[in-house]
């Protein structure tokens, strides 16, 4: 039998964190009278939040390395 891993710690505010920039674009797309800009602006901030959160998971926030080139 294969050990059922649980949910990730932390990753309750990744999630609420998600949401909420997505209603925040979809909010602005209706004040802006189009949701569906709003939704690909919540969109692509969604990703950057999720690049930024797993980046900082993973303490590697502001790597320099000369080889590999700057990480997020």
């Amino acid at each position: 039998m294969t050990q059922r891993t649980s949910w990730p710690r932390g990753r309750w505010t990744w999630l609420l964190g998600t949401v909420g920039l997505l209603v925040a674009g979809v909010i602005i797309g209706v004040a802006l009278q189009n949701w569906l800009l709003g939704l690909t602006i919540g969109v692509i901030v969604s990703l950057g939040w999720l690049l930024a959160y797993e980046s900082w998971r993973g303490r590697n926030v502001g790597v320099n390395d000369d080889d590999n080139g700057i990480q997020l």
